[in-house]
């Protein structure tokens, strides 16, 4: 199984904080479990990306430097998906129909 690369866990879970997220909610939407999440927590955190509020539960709130980075990594991954795709359609045999 391939494992996805750091910069794409860490534009998720920035995504899924944008409004507040529990580490639940934080789990379930980017699609990891509750030991590897703690790294990338602590990690966003320490580095200014993710702020923790007390309510109920402990709430993770992307910051504005966390946005910042969350458009750099979303505009990383736009510039890597389109070549790929590119490239898919440059090898494949499909024509389209025409109308």
């Amino acid at each position: 199984m391939k494992r996805r690369p750091e910069h794409m866990i860490i534009l998720e879970m920035l995504d899924v904080c944008v409004k507040g997220s529990s580490k639940t909610r934080i789990v379930y939407r980017a699609n990891l479990n509750f030991k590897t999440i703690t790294p990338y927590l602590d990690l966003l955190i320490a580095n200014g990306f993710l702020n923790v509020r007390k309510e109920r539960l402990l709430i993770y709130e992307t910051t504005p430097k966390g946005l910042t980075l969350l458009d750099y990594l979303k505009q990383l991954q736009n510039m890597l998906i389109p070549t790929s795709a590119q490239e898919a359609l440059m090898y494949s045999t499909w024509v389209p129909e025409e109308i």
